[in-house]
């Protein structure tokens, strides 16, 4: 998006203690621990104001971010990352697998065009492992690697409420774009001898291991968010909440990659 501010969105509660303080062309949501604030996902460092500004809209002070994850390393999901850290002193989470793209320290070896360059780059505090469980006050955040549409892209997995005696599990698939595996892109950046394709077909399978009542998009329209806002604006408190969609989120991925197969073969 050319002007990504011009996406900008009100920030809401998703469900419990799951806020949405992005725009409508990056995600950022905020999760409210009881002993500080996690941001999943800066976003463009163009649009940091606005999840600032949402943020305090919402009555949450952003001195009290203290750890930001990013579900891959690209601009729009890690761009404003430096500055956030450098107002929050906030702790950065990143998967190995993108550090190059973050850092810009190295020549990279993946997508440099979504390099976060200029004064977007940061050194993370963390590099995830798959598995790792990160925990604040009280949530624990499961982060599960899911390479494919970068080498670092991670999936991420919390309860976020209780909704009639039952504990809502929230999920973030952490990178579902096809366009870093189209064979001109592959080619373009020597990425032949990796199975890019193969990982991103494995991710899937391993995030249907995982049971989903609560789908969140690190892109709005992986969610249909704005279809479920006006839903929640009209009264329904849960218009996120829904057990199937994580299924049909991932068939859906799965027609996506099988298409590309057929018609773009390496």
């Amino acid at each position: 998006m050319e002007k990504p501010w011009e996406g900008a969105f009100e920030p809401f509660n998703v469900f419990g203690n799951t806020w949405f303080t992005g725009t409508i062309p990056a995600s950022t949501h905020l999760i409210d621990t009881g002993e500080g604030l996690i941001v999943i996902d800066s976003g463009y460092q163009e649009t940091l104001y606005l999840m600032l500004e949402s943020t305090r809209k919402l009555g949450f002070d952003p001195a009290d971010i203290r750890y930001i994850l990013h579900s891959h390393g690209h601009i729009d999901h890690a761009g404003a990352t430096r500055a956030l850290v450098e107002l929050t002193k906030a702790e950065t989470f990143v998967g190995a697998g993108d550090y190059d793209i973050v850092t810009g320290k190295r020549p990279l070896s993946w997508a440099p065009e979504f390099n976060t360059t200029f004064n977007g780059v940061f050194e993370p505090d963390h590099l995830l492992c798959d598995g790792e469980k990160i925990t604040l006050g009280n949530v624990t955040i499961e982060c599960v690697a899911t390479p494919g549409h970068c080498p670092g892209t991670f999936s991420f997995f919390w309860n976020a409420g209780e909704k009639e005696g039952k504990t809502i599990r929230a999920g973030m698939m952490g990178g579902a774009g096809l366009n870093t595996l189209h064979t001109d892109y592959i080619r373009k950046y020597g990425l032949e001898k990796e199975d890019w394709r193969g990982a991103f077909a494995a991710s899937l399978r391993r995030c249907r291991q995982e049971h989903v009542d609560l789908f969140i998009g690190n892109h709005t329209g992986q969610n249909h968010m704005q279809a479920k806002f006006a839903r929640l604006e009209a009264g329904d408190a849960a218009a996120f909440i829904d057990e199937s969609e994580w299924g049909k989120f991932l068939d859906k991925c799965e027609r996506g990659l099988a298409k590309l197969l057929a018609e773009d073969p390496l």
